[in-house]
């Protein structure tokens, strides 16, 4: 809701306004002071030139418009808004996040299969506004990006500064769970899972995913798996983070999905096939809904300020009708 804080200066329109009605009238005129050198009777002074006229025009438009900006300025305009303050800990979702280099492959919607999870991954934050994320990213390595957190400005920031092969090539998904559990494991979170997305299968690495996903059903831990991507030769292409070369080519996208399935259903979550960008909406819809939960919170109004904004606005547009009357025109102020 927009309001203002100092409405009184709305008064500051009144001289402007009443100037402009007594001049209309005739009671007020221009002022002026003349200086008769002889007699004249031709044509009062008038820009020569559409470009002088014009720019003549933009400048007292200006006058005008900066006028009104610090007057808005000075009124202080305010928006108000309410957010949401939770009191008590929503679920955890901790992603563990394939970045080999086959999840460059282009074949979901344009997309690489990298970009088609960062992007899915964003609409399923920004409608979980109490839910904590973080995110394991695995490849031949895995490393825990950023733990749990609510802070999800942080957590976006760090989602989209993942880039295919940062963790070398091949696919090591127990160690990428592990991880995940492992930052799990104490958190106090009503609800807790993992959601992994890979195009592979466990081929690097030496922890079974089965292990990982044992000992994440343990400690009450639900695993969400995602097989992304569609079959057969599809193009890839992504720049090599060590040697900074452009890799290229096709890609031949063959893989088991059964023992992700497998993992899944230890851990007491579901496999889901992602080929679209429908498919993986749905899928991290099914998780937002299956992982909510109870969450106390009361309603802060915060105020976003604009008077800077307008007062820079406004000295812009001044300073330059100045500019275009003193320097350009000749005017004499």
């Amino acid at each position: 809701m927009l309001s203002f804080e100092t409405p009184v200066a709305w008064l500051l329109f009144l001289p402007v306004l009443a100037l402009f009605v007594l001049r209309r009238l005739g009671v007020f005129k221009r002022i002026s002071f003349p200086l008769t050198l002889s007699d004249w009777g031709g044509k009062t002074f008038a820009w020569s030139g559409a470009s002088r006229r014009f720019t003549s025009l933009l400048a007292n438009i200006l006058c005008g418009a900066g006028y009104v900006l610090l007057v808005i300025a000075l009124a202080n305009p305010v928006v108000h808004h309410q957010e949401k303050v939770y009191t008590s800990k929503g679920t955890d979702i901790l992603f563990v996040l394939d970045t080999s280099p086959s999840m460059a492959a282009k074949d979901i919607a344009g997309m690489t299969r990298l970009e088609a999870a960062k992007l899915g991954i964003h609409t399923l934050v920004n409608s979980n506004k109490g839910a904590s994320f973080g995110i394991v990213a695995m490849a031949s390595e895995a490393a825990a990006i950023v733990p749990p957190t609510n802070d999800h400005d942080l957590f976006l920031q760090r989602l989209d500064s993942l880039v295919v092969g940062g963790l070398g090539e091949g696919s090591a998904i127990g160690v990428g769970l592990s991880s995940a559990v492992y930052h799990l494991i104490s958190s106090s979170a009503p609800k807790k899972c993992i959601v992994l997305i890979t195009d592979g299968e466990n081929n690097a690495g030496s922890i079974h995913p089965e292990t990982a996903a044992t000992l994440a059903a343990e400690n009450g831990i639900t695993l969400y798996t995602f097989g992304i991507g569609t079959r057969g030769a599809v193009p890839i292409e992504y720049i090599d983070p060590e040697t900074g070369h452009v890799r290229s080519g096709y890609y031949e996208s063959e893989f088991d999905s059964t023992p992700l399935e497998e993992i899944a259903h230890l851990a007491g979550g579901h496999y889901f096939g992602i080929e679209d960008t429908v498919a993986l909406a749905d899928a991290l819809t099914s998780i937002s809904q299956l992982e909510t939960s109870a969450q106390t919170y009361y309603l802060r109004t915060a105020d976003e300020h604009f008077w800077l904004m307008f007062l820079i606005a406004g000295g812009v547009a001044l300073f330059t009708a100045w500019f275009f009357k003193r320097l350009l025109l000749g005017e004499v102020l």
